[in-house]
């Protein structure tokens, strides 16, 4: 009866956070917590330095070692390159650590500091710190998969198609194994948001700042994942990647859940949550297709 109570009055909270702030994902991260989405992992590293400026990491791992490298997984927060920050999304890396990977969320300087591609920059210097040193931290460099929500799937689908920024970072591309942006702005050009129109500021030819533009045979699978209710960025983002994509002879699959939100969407990665859609189950079964398992 007290654990029922308890998990009402989490919900609640979530519920209460999601309507009235900006940012729910912290206090998901609490509730996912309490619900028991932290059994069996731990925080490995916290406040890791990479890249050129001062940019931090977590790691998140099976809490059972094992003499075999496990398959990693970089995941890049949302936040409309504004705000969000990498211990928001415990939750997030913690399911993915539950089902045996080893979990980076990295975080990444935010508008109105940088304008674009410092994000993106940051995420390659993210990729190019967990090649280098994954395999400390019980990782396997040459089993590495991208996902990310919003924000966060931008940079995932500009990493996995656009080969300019983890080449000058000194990374092969080839790297990626596969990818997971999740309800991501992929072909926003012209600019009719006020984030977009802040983040892409300056940018001499804004073609450049699209994904679908790099759309290439080679590249990694990627599995896009859709919100039908999604009114911040539109599921047409992943419609018009995919047919992209498949039209190049690229490895791609679209996911659509019509009635989840761009919030919930992520928010289904949780444990109090994960019955809104198999946005976990169906991730981790593209992740085994694609070879990146562990």
């Amino acid at each position: 009866m007290k654990r029922a109570l308890l998990l009402i009055f989490t919900l609640t909270c979530v519920l209460g956070l999601v309507a009235y702030t900006t940012e729910p994902p912290r206090l998901l991260s609490w509730a996912d917590r309490v619900a028991g989405g932290g059994r069996g992992v731990s925080l490995v590293a916290d406040d890791v330095p990479f890249g050129t400026a001062g940019q931090t990491l977590n790691i998140w791992a099976p809490a059972t070692p094992t003499a075999k490298p496990r398959p990693v997984l970089v995941f890049f927060h949302g936040g409309g390159w504004v705000h969000g920050d990498r211990r928001a999304y415990d939750f997030a890396a913690r399911a993915f650590a539950a089902a045996g990977y080893v979990v980076v969320v990295p975080d990444y300087r935010k508008v109105p500091g940088v304008r674009f591609p410092a994000f993106v920059q940051d995420g390659a210097q993210a990729v190019r710190w967990v090649r280098d040193n994954i395999a400390r931290n019980g990782g396997d460099p040459k089993r590495i998969a991208l996902a990310g929500h919003s924000a966060g799937a931008h940079t995932v689908a500009m990493l996995a198609l656009d080969r300019r920024w983890l080449q000058a970072e000194g990374v092969e591309p080839a790297i990626v194994r596969a990818g997971i942006p999740m309800c991501g702005p992929y072909d926003f050009y012209p600019f009719t948001k006020r984030r977009a129109i802040d983040a892409m500021a300056g940018v001499r030819d804004p073609r450049f700042t699209q994904p679908i533009a790099f759309a290439r045979a080679d590249a990694p699978p990627l599995l896009l994942l859709s919100a039908g209710q999604d009114v911040q960025v539109g599921a047409h983002n992943a419609v018009n990647l995919a047919r992209r994509l498949k039209s190049v002879g690229a490895p791609v699959r679209h996911r659509d859940y019509p009635a989840l939100s761009h919030e919930e969407v992520v928010m289904s990665l949780s444990v109090p949550f994960r019955d809104k859609g198999p946005v976990l189950a169906e991730s981790l079964a593209f992740l085994k297709q694609a070879g990146v398992t562990p």
